[in-house]
């Protein structure tokens, strides 16, 4: 009797699993055929506010005649792979960081070396410039984010200051238009969930911290609109991209679903994303007017999204391009996209007719960094040749 019992609450319990999984089917069902729902109703207002044909109207347009750019300077100095670099505001100095273990402060008229700051590890894959000059932050395989006052008259590292750490590398970091903050992005080892997160230089502390990213967060970029309180951050290993609203919020390129989101910073929300690349994105661009942000990928292409249709506008690839761009940006007026590819060369693209203009040549390995200097004069790149080359 006693077997006979157990059988039937084993026939039972399995009866019960059973029907427990046909719910979890049904429920996941449903929740697809909302998914569906959500995403048509989204592409039909992605619609109304599509109110231009971006083609269209760049068919009006002159076309730019030949740039003429040549390489006027090499600043030779690291011992290995030059991973980031950035550009004071005083138009002249540059800060870059390498596999060396080395940042690096030089004079770009002079080309020479003003400051070579050690770290305490190989790998220092962030720098940034403070707004005022005089201060700059840099961070790689220590976890840390850590910021040097620059002094000709005093060693500067001994001034140093450690703003923030993190349980795992810190890929890039900016100041947020003032040296008293620091926004940097960084990987949880174990989990592989990315986080982006803004400091308080002088008190060391953690300010607002943004969770959900699919992989590691490798660019970020402040909004240049004096209202828009945004920065747009690029995440590697899948495609997502967060913006958030100027000092207030930030954006990444790398998620799982390949997408680009945008997050509020005040608020630490996700209010809009994007879809296209088919690969990683390595770095992102605000558009000088901040309405549109630029992103590049291992797919071998460049796009741009407007903010304000809600969508993709231009993909900037040709079929003879086949190695994945690494960095992005953009000349002052927002004309030419500058794009540096593991083919170590530098493509030149006509940010509205979409087509590329020239190539540079130079470097002897992948163009891992460009910036554009502020003045939009000259531009710098750098690369895993151990160099960093002016352009102008």
């Amino acid at each position: 009797m006693a077997s006979v019992a157990e059988g039937d609450q084993s026939d039972s319990g399995s009866a019960q699993r059973s029907e427990v999984v046909e719910q979890t089917k049904d429920t996941i069902e449903e929740l697809r055929k909302e998914i569906e729902r959500l995403k048509t109703r989204l592409e039909e207002e992605r619609k109304k506010l599509n109110d231009i044909n971006f083609a269209s109207a760049a068919q009006r347009l002159d076309h730019l005649g030949n740039l003429n750019i040549k390489q006027r300077r090499i600043l030779k100095g690291h011992q290995g792979k030059v991973l980031c670099s950035d550009w004071s505001l005083d138009k002249r100095h540059i800060v870059s960081s390498s596999q060396d273990g080395k940042m690096i402060i030089w004079d770009a008229f002079t080309t020479n070396k003003e400051h070579a700051i050690s770290m305490p590890t190989t790998w220092v894959m962030a720098c940034a410039y403070a707004p005022s000059g005089s201060m700059v932050a840099c961070g790689g395989l220590d976890n840390k984010i850590t910021v040097y006052p620059l002094s000709l008259e005093e060693d500067v590292q001994t001034k140093k200051k450690h703003v923030g750490t993190h349980t795992s590398y810190m890929s890039c970091c900016l100041f947020p238009g003032t040296d008293q903050q620091v926004s940097r992005p960084a990987r949880k080892a174990r989990s592989g969930d990315s986080t982006c997160a803004l400091w308080d230089v002088e008190c060391a502390t953690l300010i607002q911290s943004f969770h959900g990213h699919g992989g590691d967060v490798m660019s970020i970029d402040l909004s240049p609109s004096e209202t828009g309180n945004t920065f747009v951050s690029a995440v590697r290993m899948q495609c997502l991209i967060i913006q958030l609203l100027k000092h207030s919020a930030f954006a990444t390129s790398q998620g799982c679903d390949r997408q680009a989101l945008i997050w509020d910073l005040r608020n630490g929300q996700c209010v809009q994303s994007f879809e296209g690349h088919d690969s990683d994105i390595n770095s992102v661009k605000y558009y000088p007017s901040g309405d549109a942000i630029a992103t590049g990928s291992d797919d071998s292409t460049c796009r741009l999204y407007d903010l304000r249709a809600d969508r993709e506008v231009a993909v900037y690839s040709r079929q003879s391009i086949i190695f994945g761009v690494n960095s992005v940006d953009f000349s002052v007026s927002g004309r030419v996209l500058f794009a540096g590819y593991n083919d170590y060369t530098v493509n030149v693209w006509d940010t509205l007719k979409c087509n590329r203009l020239c190539i540079l040549y130079g470097h002897e390995n992948r163009v891992t960094c460009l910036k554009v200097s502020p003045d939009g004069t000259a531009l710098s790149t750098g690369s895993w040749d151990f160099t960093l080359r002016i352009w102008a």
